[in-house]
């Protein structure tokens, strides 16, 4: 059984916050979510398949609750920091659900390993904190980037070596290598990590002056902005809402954080991080062999206007990252 503590703003450290969805909200949610994937998936869709649509490694919180200093969105309470490790380093699927995944991911995370070696402004020595299948390991090495891995999940690591890339078992906060690197990446990770503070201090100490801290989060205030609308908005609106919030993997907010654009340029500041860049941008397609050809059809007419005004301002992304450079 889940065992839970309360939780704190762990930007500002404030206590106050107000809430955005009770218990009884959120499982209206997991049935809407259930209702609209269910809709869109062939009736035959295998249950591994489920797995990051409409089900996730992290179980719906009890309560969402968003800091009225910072912005912050963040479940209160939260599972144990004990019990977050578990649920990562036992989850794992069969060896062709994760080259799927590998695959399906590939196309987007091409984008990342871009922006990364444009940042840098060279090749160089990258770090993936939560590198699970791969896919950007392959993408930074097709970008001329030297990367390796770090993840918590031993056997999907040993799916990733299998691919013939270097990963190392552990975690961020324990991990020592006897080098450092010209980036540290965390991509849709940060956001599920029991201390985030903890994560960026020891990303500062793997990195020298100018090295890159790079991280891709959901956008907390997007889901709250959203919701509202999917509430209260017009039939049409609401319609809208539920759609943008499900393909980008919002509704039922399955993460530990939902940072802002201000309340993440906060945090990295005060372990000596200036912003370099944010990026505005989408989920991954989600769509695959099981998803129904109209569905597809639905998640791109959907999703590319969508990432077009996410390019132009943070603010408006689903999900967004940001590039800090340490001082």
């Amino acid at each position: 059984m889940t065992s839970y503590q309360p939780a704190h703003c762990v930007v500002c450290g404030h206590a106050e916050a107000r809430v955005i969805a009770d218990a009884e909200a959120m499982r209206a949610e997991v049935e809407l979510l259930w209702e609209y994937h269910e809709k869109r998936l062939r009736p035959e869709t295998p249950a591994e398949r489920l797995m990051d649509r409409v089900a996730f490694s992290e179980p719906p919180p009890l309560r969402l609750v968003q800091c009225v200093e910072c912005g912050l969105l963040y479940r209160n309470p939260v599972e144990r920091i004990e019990e977050l490790t578990e649920i990562y380093a036992r989850s794992t699927s069969a060896p062709d659900v994760l080259r799927s995944l590998h695959e399906t991911q590939l196309p987007a995370v091409r984008a990342q390993a871009c922006e990364l070696r444009d940042t840098l402004g060279r090749g160089g020595s990258v770090l993936e904190v939560g590198s699970y299948v791969g896919a950007f390991l392959d993408a930074a090495r097709d970008e001329g980037l030297n990367a390796e891995g770090l993840d918590i999940n031993a056997e999907v690591n040993e799916f990733t070596r299998s691919l013939g890339f270097a990963v190392h078992d552990g975690e961020l906060a324990t991990f020592k290598p006897d080098r450092i690197f010209d980036a540290v990446a965390i991509w849709n990770t940060f956001d599920q990590l029991a201390d985030p503070r903890a994560a960026v201090h020891a990303a500062r100490e793997l990195l020298p002056v100018g090295g890159i801290l790079a991280l891709r989060i959901p956008n907390g205030d997007f889901y709250v902005r959203r919701r509202e609308q999917m509430l209260n908005g017009s039939a049409e609106a609401q319609q809208d809402a539920r759609a943008i919030l499900a393909q980008n993997n919002l509704l039922t907010f399955p993460y530990r954080w939902g940072f802002t654009p201000g309340s993440i340029s906060r945090l990295i500041a005060e372990f000596g991080f200036d912003v370099d860049h944010f990026r505005g941008d989408v989920l991954v397609r989600i769509s695959d062999e099981w998803t129904k050809g109209w569905a597809r059809v639905e998640e791109t007419l959907i999703k590319e206007p969508l990432a077009e005004v996410a390019a132009k301002n943070e603010a408006d992304a689903p999900w967004f990252e940001v590039y800090g450079k340490r001082r």
